[in-house]
């Protein structure tokens, strides 16, 4: 007798693999508790084996045979997945899965402004976004779970492209009462003699870093942070001035306090935001579409949700 099982029952399981219990999984893909221990109890009964060991302290386990179904698992569901894509480009239809990842500097500011864009245009495309840093977006292109990213020029290896679409120079960031606030521009020179906050993401805090070194200049740390809305928070209270290459269009912190921007004086590189992708890719109809929309809504003139004036 042929066994009788769905698609959606092995996305339930393998969701419950990855995040450990039935809640978690429950809350990141939306479905309620009850349909994913069915959907588990399902296939523990159709397939006679027991995938996973029920802990009440510490959720669920995997059994040694549990994680061989979850490998098997998530390559019956790619393949399904491409399926999908095929299925897209035959008919020149914008449909199926799509992962997109977003530096977490970058992702509050820009992903909502393309998410409305790209859902209005493409409603039967079913969109994932993951935040992450540079290195963790970097692994996660190479190991497929994400298929294009927007993020910055930062450390990018061989096998993946990236696709420039706009400068983001540095700026100093300042809290509305600090002494350099009404500048018009500021000197490294002259900001190494306040307290600093510092961005520190990986990859990020390099870059930030040479701004100094390359001029023989050591900042004075006063505070770390890898959260934007943190550093935000930190200098609007006077803890110090901060470096960024991000101005959004609300000029407050998260705490409601103003903060103010002033460009470097002096030659920087800047930051370049733009798509990465891995090279080695089909691109699928609805990954190419997504490409588009950010080539029509990324330049050096606007940027979703920044100030570039």
């Amino acid at each position: 007798m042929a066994t009788r099982f769905t698609l959606r029952q092995l996305e339930y399981f393998v969701a419950v693999g990855e995040f450990g219990s039935i809640a978690e999984a429950s809350e990141r893909i939306n479905i309620s508790p009850p349909s994913i221990s069915a959907a588990i109890s399902h296939l523990e009964q159709e397939f006679g084996i027991q995938l996973f060991v029920r802990q009440h302290a510490q959720g669920l386990s995997l059994t040694p045979g549990g994680r061989r179904f979850l490998r098997r698992a998530r390559s019956l569901l790619d393949q399904a997945g491409a399926l999908h894509e095929l299925a897209s480009d035959i008919a020149e239809r914008v449909s199926g899965p799509i992962t997109i990842g977003s530096l977490t500097t970058l992702a509050p500011l820009v992903m909502p402004e393309l998410l409305q864009a790209y859902q209005r245009r493409y409603p039967d495309a079913r969109v994932t976004v993951v935040e992450a840093n540079q290195v963790d977006l970097i692994t996660k292109m190479q190991r497929a779970e994400v298929d294009v990213s927007i993020t910055y020029d930062l450390e990018l290896p061989q096998d993946i492209a990236f696709e420039p679409l706009a400068q983001l120079p540095p700026f100093a960031i300042f809290s509305s009462d600090h002494p350099l606030a009404g500048s018009e521009s500021v000197a490294l020179e002259t900001l190494v003699d306040y307290p600093y906050v510092f961005l520190d993401l990986p990859l990020s805090r390099e870059y930030f870093l040479s701004l100094f070194q390359n001029r023989g200049l050591r900042p004075m740390i006063a505070a770390r942070t890898p959260h934007m809305h943190m550093l935000r928070s930190l200098v609007a209270n006077g803890i110090g001035y901060g470096l960024v290459n991000i101005r959004s269009r609300n000029r407050k912190a998260p705490d409601g306090k103003e903060v103010i921007y002033a460009p470097l004086e002096g030659d920087y590189r800047p930051m370049e935001i733009g798509i990465a992708a891995m090279k080695s890719e089909r691109y699928s109809r609805t990954h190419q579409a997504f490409e588009e929309l950010c080539r029509s809504s990324i330049s050096n003139t606007g940027i979703p949700g920044m100030d570039l004036s």
